[in-house]
């Protein structure tokens, strides 16, 4: 039967499993950290002890409040011996269907090999699970030694944030060996760069010539990949490529010739 959530019914009627699916259809079927406050960051206290930040977290629609830092106690390692602990937030529903959450420390087997993580609850509230496991940091020990905890959650990005990846940025740069600009259009961390323009110089065979020009913050290239930018004419006499770096600086490498007009295109990510 249809049922109006958010109405006045004359009566308590909304219910959490109902929020719950309202979170899930909005956000997505899954856990994620929202991305206020400390966003549980973890601090290794002790070789037995961690300290876990505030943060705000959302595991199959269920919303998980953390207002103060909390202390969880790692049990110690053995000598020689390798183990993966696991911390989670656990969601359980008990008798007479009440329900709650709480950060446990699932301990992982000892082993002189590899160590593998322990097994977790997978079964969703949303599938009728009764207990639930959303991973937030492995902890690695080696002997007695706690080693750096890994993250294991996605921070979920707000709205705005989308907002600002949908909205397009205009910048220039200016193209070498002439008086004209190349036009780039960044949205989200992609840049396309393109232009018809004059060349006012000549430059011929050059190869990783190092230019005055430089690429403008916010439109440079991360530090895993360059930003490349093609030119070219119809008769195929003018061929060249510029290269940028994640600094801005940009080199050239190809033929141009004065007063004949170019293309230019290029397409890159950006930080």
């Amino acid at each position: 039967m249809v049922e109006l959530v958010t109405g006045h019914a004359g009566k308590a009627h909304a219910t959490a499993e109902q929020a719950a699916g309202l979170n899930a259809g909005i956000l997505g079927l899954d856990d994620y950290v929202l991305n206020v406050h400390d966003k549980f960051k973890i601090t290794v206290v002790s070789a037995n002890k961690v300290t876990i930040g505030t943060g705000e977290l959302v595991m199959q629609g269920r919303h998980v409040s953390q207002g103060t830092p909390e202390d969880l106690i790692v049990t110690n390692g053995s000598q020689g011996q390798k183990r993966n602990d696991l911390i989670v937030c656990r969601y359980a529903k008990g008798s007479q269907s009440i329900e709650s959450a709480k950060l446990v420390v699932v301990r992982g087997t000892p082993t002189t090999g590899t160590p593998t993580d322990p097994a977790l609850n997978t079964t969703s509230p949303l599938d009728g699970g009764t207990t639930y496991d959303m991973p937030l940091y492995r902890i690695p020990l080696d002997g007695i030694t706690i080693g750096t905890p890994v993250a294991l959650f996605n921070v979920l990005k707000p709205m705005s944030d989308v907002w600002d990846s949908l909205t397009h940025v205009t910048g220039r740069v200016r193209m070498p060996y002439s008086d004209r600009y190349i036009t780039l259009v960044r949205v989200g961390r992609i840049v396309t760069a393109c232009a018809y323009i004059t060349l006012t110089s000549n430059f011929n065979q050059v190869g990783n010539v190092s230019v005055n020009e430089t690429i403008p913050e916010g439109f440079r290239p991360s530090g895993d990949s360059r930003a490349v930018m093609r030119g070219t004419d119809n008769s195929g006499a003018i061929s060249f490529y510029l290269y940028g770096t994640p600094e801005g600086k940009m080199v050239l490498n190809g033929t141009g010739y004065t007063s004949r007009f170019v293309g230019i295109s290029g397409c890159w990510i950006t930080e």
